[in-house]
């Protein structure tokens, strides 16, 4: 006779199976990563510790998907050569699938999934309105992708993951970090968070905020939820992305939350994290693998 299982560990199982699913298109046969122990990465490191909370990664990756529009260069290149507009949620599982596998999947795997990206980005390319020209493989603009990337996550991280996280281990996640980034071809890639922070200040200039950023911004933040019962918690985890801009990047795209709304949020972003956090660790799973 099967073991009947606790009110706990179907609570676990279910609420695992609803995030899984989310990530994997499971018509198509997906399934989640499965960790190795020959990653390019240690399965003590930082980055294994960063990037195995779902919810910190998704706040995170929106926080990062606001910042790195604000480049005109960017912005055009999901724009033109994406279809982000008809499929959001294909979007964010190959993102999710791209850097899964490269934190965690064996090193071949993850080696092979860079050279993949490398050579859609050589199809990428155009020219802006001014007349300048873009393309998806220029070292600067992948150095802008990157950071804006590891800054979002970092900070996501800290906020409702580890508060406490040291400044050697902040350290140690944006060089990890960088490891991946500079196979793709990114320059210059930053080896501190004092470099990221410098490197972002550096591309402030560049940056532009018009119509066609508040359209994509928009999309991204109003993207219809995978089911209707997760449509609360997938506002909630926006809303906390917009909270985690810097306060000039909520200025460009003239999105701040309430002041009475922010202790809301924030509470509720941190619930769900450590129930989400509970679940995969009594499943001992996570969001991404086995």
């Amino acid at each position: 006779m099967p073991a009947t299982r606790s009110p706990g560990s179907l609570l676990r199982h279910i609420l695992v199976s609803r995030v899984q699913a989310v990530f994997n298109d499971r018509g198509k046969g997906e399934t989640p990563v499965v960790r190795s122990r020959d990653a390019l990465f240690e399965p003590e490191s930082v980055i294994w510790r960063v990037h195995g909370d779902v919810t910190t990664m998704m706040i995170g990756g929106v926080t990062a998907l606001l910042l790195q529009m604000l480049h005109p260069a960017a912005l055009a290149g999901v724009w033109e050569h994406s279809t982000f507009r008809d499929d959001m949620l294909g979007r964010l599982r190959r993102t999710a699938k791209f850097i899964a596998i490269t934190t965690y999947a064996e090193r071949e795997l993850a080696e092979a999934a860079i050279e993949k990206v490398k050579a859609v980005h050589e199809y990428v390319h155009g020219t802006l309105e001014d007349g300048m020209p873009y393309r998806a493989s220029d070292p600067r603009l992948l150095a802008w992708v990157h950071v804006c990337e590891t800054i979002g996550f970092l900070d996501a991280w800290i906020a409702y993951g580890e508060p406490g996280m040291s400044h050697a281990d902040q350290d140690t996640y944006v060089q990890q970090a960088g490891l991946v980034a500079r196979a793709m071809g990114a320059d210059p890639v930053p080896e501190s968070r004092a470099e990221a922070e410098a490197l972002i200040k550096e591309f402030m200039p560049e940056l532009r905020a018009d119509s066609r950023t508040h359209a994509v911004a928009g999309m991204v933040l109003s993207q219809p939820s995978p089911s209707l019962a997760a449509s609360p918690a997938q506002h909630l985890l926006m809303q906390a992305a917009v909270d985690l801009l810097p306060d000039w990047a909520q200025v460009m795209h003239k999105r701040r939350l309430h002041r009475p709304l922010r202790p809301l949020v924030r509470s509720g972003a941190l619930a769900m994290a450590r129930t989400l956090h509970w679940a995969f660790a009594g499943a001992r799973r996570s969001p991404t693998g086995t």
